[in-house]
């Protein structure tokens, strides 16, 4: 197997410290020598692993993405060395020679023969807006556990405000919260706390407020929603923060959100997980490859085994089946009859993956070539296969009881209906 890189070195990373192997020509002609060394994770020990690459003239150094100990390493090192930073997965060890020495060595093996791909490392900009998103949506998800620790414990008090209004974070049921916290039981009271649009649930509210709510509840309340208070403003703070980072890509924001389903949070999401220049991707088939919104490959002897999706990105991955779940609702969108049509034969989830799919298709064409999304509309499957739709017309009347008798209408004529 040729050698691509003649001076290359492998890294194993952990928290303290990391093995470095070092793989550099021997003194005889087709040899190689192997040098692995300890070094620590300070900032002091990196930049003298640096110099020592440098000085043995390394062309590719390749590390592992483990966690997150490999940042403080590969931006030091990038500086001023190739670094390449790559999935474990695809770097395993030979089994039953796991240490971290002969990782640093088969790293520093691969990187020589140039046997690995390099992840995506978006530039710093991105990487500031994907700390912002990232921690937006762990925010989010922690508000809604929240909520679910508040509604058991008004079950635990026997209140069911929540199988009366819509969810516990509606104004009404945030009046009728502070007011049982207050310390008022009376439910007709709680009750006209209510929106006047709840007036036809006036009595299931009644109902569902009579209870043994207790100043123990009410103390356990009020922590809960302290807590969702504080959550909230730090996702408006988020958000603030995030718009002043989005400042550069506001144009590329406001391009996607064009597209149906993608919302303004969404958008921001896209962006911050594969950025706004689709040269990284070669295809837009990478993109969604990278995401993990495509079926794998997995063939062998002919027979093709699970084609599951692979991990992927899954921050990108949730966001684009918000937009995907969104879309689905819709009835005037050409996306909207391509979920309906993949789900009538492949269910729901694949319709939905497959939207996934789709959407991120469109999101590269647009960031690659800078153009507007070009809405197909509903009737798009028909204009391009006419007879299609005319048999599954043709199906349909028969299921109906019909005798299908269709004439072809004269230029300029209208239908009547009988």
């Amino acid at each position: 197997m040729d050698i691509v890189h003649e001076r290359a070195a492998g890294m194993d990373i952990s928290k303290r410290n990391a093995k470095v192997c070092i793989r550099i020509p021997g003194t005889r002609t087709g040899t190689s020598s192997r040098t692995v060394t300890t070094y620590g994770a300070t900032t002091n020990e990196i930049v003298r692993l640096r110099r020592d690459l440098e000085a043995a003239a390394v062309t590719v150094v390749v590390m592992e993405a483990t966690g997150d100990y490999w940042k403080p390493f590969y931006f030091l090192l990038a500086e001023s060395l190739n670094v390449q930073l790559v999935n474990a997965k695809a770097a395993r060890n030979i089994p039953g020679r796991k240490s971290d020495v002969s990782d640093a060595t088969w790293l520093a093996e691969l990187a020589a023969h140039n046997l690995l791909r390099a992840s995506f490392v978006p530039p710093e900009p991105i990487r500031q807006l994907r700390d912002l998103t990232r921690t937006r949506s762990n925010l989010t998800h922690e508000r809604t556990r929240e909520y679910s620790r508040l509604e058991k414990g008004l079950e635990d008090s026997n209140i069911k405000l929540s199988s009366v209004v819509s969810t516990l974070s509606t104004q009404s049921a945030r009046r009728i919260l502070d007011a049982l916290i207050s310390g008022e039981r009376d439910p007709q009271a709680l009750a006209s706390l209510a929106h006047a649009s709840m007036g036809r649930k006036s009595a299931a509210l009644v109902e569902a407020l009579t209870g043994r709510f207790t100043d123990h509840h009410a103390f356990m309340v009020q922590l809960h929603l302290d807590r969702i208070d504080q959550i909230e403003a730090t996702i408006a703070a988020l958000d603030a923060r995030i718009d002043t980072v989005m400042e550069p890509f506001s144009l590329a924001r406001e391009l996607l959100m064009t597209v149906p389903g993608i919302s303004r949070n969404v958008a921001n999401v896209i962006i911050a997980e594969a950025g706004v220049d689709m040269n990284v991707f070669e295809t837009a088939g990478h993109l969604a490859s990278w995401a993990g919104v495509c079926p794998s490959q997995n063939e062998s002897a002919g027979r093709v085994k699970s084609t599951q999706t692979r991990p992927g990105d899954h921050y990108l991955k949730a966001a684009l089946g918000i937009a995907a779940l969104a879309v689905s609702r819709s009835k005037t969108t050409y996306l909207a009859v391509k979920y309906r049509r993949i789900q009538s034969h492949a269910g729901a989830l694949r319709a939905v993956v497959a939207l996934q799919h789709t959407l991120l298709i469109i999101v590269w064409n647009m960031l690659h070539d800078g153009v507007v999304y070009d809405e197909l509309g509903i009737d798009h499957y028909d204009k391009t296969n006419p007879e299609r739709a005319k048999k599954r017309l043709l199906r349909r009347m028969v299921s109906l009881g019909f005798e299908p008798n269709l004439t072809p209408l004269s230029a300029g004529s209208s239908p009547s209906f009988s």
